[in-house]
């Protein structure tokens, strides 16, 4: 089902995020509850599913496997009653969202009087925090589903545990295991319409005004507004040498002496306003970095590893904690003699697949008069070989002369699939 499709007809006061399962795709009787009003926070239990869509076991053991691992969450599960599909709706409750920001070390303003600035948010002095009393907008959308979804991508599997023919490791995720293996069709997270419908008259449809780069930081977060804050400043100080070109090449004369002048003066122009433009924008980051609270994250080193990590649990020598470990040389062995060849092999393979189409489009192409021809000179063409001659033929339909680009898109698009598939299992076999 697609994403606008849940957007219309969820409640997103009470959900954050939406965890989907494949549908049934034959025709059936309605059954199931619907999507429920905005106010219900009734869980409401899902009808037996047909055999060809997910199946009550594996509901219902995913489902005890987030309610005993993960308290904090409450997971509503629904049946959709136009696609057969079925849906967790998760969210949590204010006071595990805290516990959650203090897990996450989410970063939140501090207050006037106790320094003001930006921390790592702390259960034990919440009251340091601005708008902490106010439930309702001490969190942004975006940070809300940052929590839950980095509890659920924790969600890790004990030894031994299996679902149907899904055997786990210790310690491997449950919940991306099972999105790569097509038992959950999708997670994310839920639009507000409310702040969409803002954000789409200040910024979407308004002209030549400043972009709501808060705004934009607190729904989509700070990599999004970072990115639309710098390509603001970048054509802002694209005016500067578009301006001055425009001058040089009004006022320069035709002779070659001129226009070499002009050249030397431009590529001088245009070295100074890069270093200018750099500089400006390393201040503006900074400026941004430190309002948005990602001036001084940790480093990667301290930070907790990706959810896909897999590997043996040791105690870190360095910070004395549980954590995950794959040997270094065990994941060199695997780049050297797997991914390495396979990446050599695909680009090789599109090479030659390239260099025939070329190869085929020259051929096609009506052969041109040699400057002998043209100057009447008699000049005695090289032998063509069989392809060329057959290829160069007059009489070839001019459709033919096309044959090279559809094949080289058509080969593209071929590729473009397998090597997705063949990215994912490297990546899911590097992921350690």
């Amino acid at each position: 089902m697609s994403h606008k499709a849940w957007m219309k007809t969820v409640p997103t006061e009470n959900c954050d995020v939406l965890m989907t399962f494949p549908g049934r795709h034959t025709p059936a009787v309605a059954m199931g509850t619907g999507m429920g009003t905005r106010r219900q926070r009734r869980c409401q239990r899902p009808p037996r599913c047909p055999a060809d869509s997910t199946d009550d076991h594996t509901l219902l053991w995913l489902l005890n496997h987030i309610r005993l691992g993960i308290p904090e969450l409450i997971v509503q599960v629904r049946h959709h009653k136009h696609t057969r599909a079925y849906a967790f709706f998760v969210t949590a409750t204010y006071e595990s969202l805290l516990r959650g920001a203090d897990e996450i070390g989410l970063r939140k303003p501090v207050k006037a009087e106790f320094g003001g600035g930006m921390r790592s948010f702390s259960c034990e002095e919440d009251y340091i925090y601005e708008n902490i009393e106010n439930e309702l907008h001490f969190f942004t959308s975006q940070e809300r589903q940052n929590i839950i979804r980095y509890w659920l991508e924790n969600l890790r599997a004990k030894q031994g545990e299996a679902l149907h023919n899904i055997h786990f490791l210790e310690g491997q995720p449950i919940i991306p295991e099972l999105a790569a293996r097509g038992v959950i069709q999708q997670v994310f997270p839920l639009h507000e319409q409310r702040i969409l419908k803002r954000l789409m008259r200040s910024w979407v449809q308004a002209v030549c005004e400043a972009q709501p780069l808060d705004e934009i930081c607190d729904y989509f977060g700070v990599k999004i507004a970072m990115y639309f804050a710098w390509l603001g400043f970048y054509t802002s100080a694209m005016v500067y040498p578009a301006v001055f070109g425009s001058i040089l090449y009004t006022f320069t004369e035709s002779d070659q002496t001129s226009q070499d002048v002009c050249c030397v003066v431009f590529a001088i122009f245009n070295v100074i306003w890069a270093t200018l433009f750099l500089e400006e924008w390393k201040r503006r980051g900074a400026e941004f970095a430190y309002k948005w609270g990602t001036l001084d994250t940790p480093a990667e080193s301290i930070e907790e590893p990706r959810p896909q990590f897999r590997g043996i649990k040791r105690i870190s020598p360095v910070t004395s904690a549980e954590e995950f470990y794959y040997p270094p040389w065990k994941r060199l062995l695997f780049q050297c003699l797997v991914s390495l060849p396979v990446c050599l092999s695909c680009l090789s393979f599109v090479f030659l697949i390239m260099l025939g189409c070329f190869q085929l489009q020259v051929g096609l192409c009506p052969p041109v008069p040699s400057a002998g021809d043209r100057c009447g000179v008699a000049v005695s063409p090289p032998s063509p070989s069989p392809q060329e001659f057959v290829l160069s033929i007059q009489e070839l339909p001019r459709v033919l002369r096309f044959l090279p680009k559809i094949v080289l898109a058509l080969v593209v698009a071929a590729c473009d699939e397998v090597y997705k598939k063949i990215a994912c299992w490297l990546n899911d076999m590097g992921a350690r």
